[in-house]
């Protein structure tokens, strides 16, 4: 072998390596699945029905002014919650162990998505009255970067196998890709209609987008950063909120335009199941663990849901004017309501479903 050789061919095989590597984590979405025919779901564990309801385990009073609330993110390895009180452009950061206020973050104008990267030590916000992204330190609390020119920011979703965050950029028609590790804008994906949610999902290693205006769902490839399949979601109007349940391959699409929340199964990209609920549903929040799924309703009313095998069957609702928004504590089973008037204050209603 000549001098240099066995470098060359060392750097040959590394590089080998790493593209099989990330192949290996491209997106995988066909004209008719996004779950890899090497994908095995884990044993499913028969559950019995849980008692109806869900109670009112707390009320607290939230700080500044009463009005709107928008998205919520949970760090379970920290317990903190982070809710989006939209309408006065700041931030509550909540700890949902103690039952207390840590602090407001300020400064992101008319604050919409939101959402706690814990690997990255980062919480992303949707500052959509100033038309940009906002990185803080989940350590410090403090804003550490600004990404703009993002015409109405609004769900957030991280690629952990491309170390990327992509934006529903919802006036705008588009997704906007951030480096993950350099804070800075990648590149703006024109998706032909307005931006619902935005998700990230782990086995087909996918971002999903709910195009909201064509009645559609987009995959994206986070390492190409292109679309590569779009699906038809037949039965919707004006799809914007979503929800992902990846073990059991569904997707939870709530249709502001007709109150439907549809069952979508990602193994054949087709609906399996479409229910009625409150007008103007929008966020959703999926407790993977007990098979729980809410579904808020700006018109007031928070629906409750049970996951037997592939079917949601009803188990409760509460109803609170302009119940817009919902979060659950995965470790705590603990669902979480702000609502942006009580008595003239926004408080915060802390649940618990009924005993399983």
């Amino acid at each position: 072998m000549r001098p240099g050789s066995y470098i060359i061919a060392t750097v040959l095989v590394g590089s080998v390596s790493a593209f099989r590597s990330l192949a290996a984590q491209a997106c995988y979405a066909t004209a008719n699945s996004m779950t890899p025919t090497t994908w095995h779901a884990p044993a499913a564990v028969a559950e019995k029905a849980p008692a109806p309801g869900l109670r009112l385990v707390r009320e607290m009073p939230l700080p500044g002014p009463a009005n709107r609330f928008d998205y919520q993110s949970f760090d379970a390895s920290t317990g903190r919650l982070y809710m989006n009180h939209m309408n006065a452009g700041r931030t509550i950061v909540f700890d949902a162990d103690s039952n207390r206020v840590v602090t407001e973050i300020v400064g992101v104008p008319r604050a919409t998505g939101v959402l706690a990267v814990p690997s990255r030590h980062q919480v992303y916000i949707s500052a959509a009255g100033a038309h940009e992204v906002v990185i803080v330190d989940d350590r410090t609390l403090k804003i550490v970067g600004r990404v703009d020119g993002i015409r109405f920011p609004d769900g957030i979703a991280y690629a952990a196998n491309a170390k990327k965050v992509f934006v529903s950029d919802e006036s705008g028609g588009a997704d906007v890709v951030i480096d993950g590790e350099t804070g800075a804008k990648r590149s703006t994906i024109e998706l032909g209609g307005e931006a619902g949610n935005t998700h990230y999902d782990s086995v087909s290693h996918c971002i999903l987008v709910a195009v909201q205006t064509k009645n559609q769902i987009v995959a994206i490839d986070p390492i190409s950063e292109r679309i590569v399949q779009r699906y038809d979601l037949p039965g919707s109007d004006h799809p914007h909120g979503f929800t992902i349940d990846e073990p059991d391959r569904l997707a939870f699409i709530s249709c502001e335009g007709n109150g439907a929340l549809i069952v979508l199964d990602l193994r054949t990209m087709k609906p399996i199941q479409q229910l009625k609920v409150a007008d103007d549903p929008d966020v959703l929040a999926w407790d993977a663990s007990w098979h729980r799924l809410y579904v808020s309703a700006e018109s007031g009313v928070l629906s409750a849901f049970w996951l037997e095998g592939s079917t949601l069957k009803p188990v409760g609702e509460v109803r609170a004017p302009h119940a817009h928004t919902v979060s659950v504590d995965p470790r705590t089973h603990r669902i979480y309501l702000p609502l942006e008037n009580i008595g003239g204050h926004p408080v915060l209603r802390i649940f618990e479903p009924a005993s399983r």
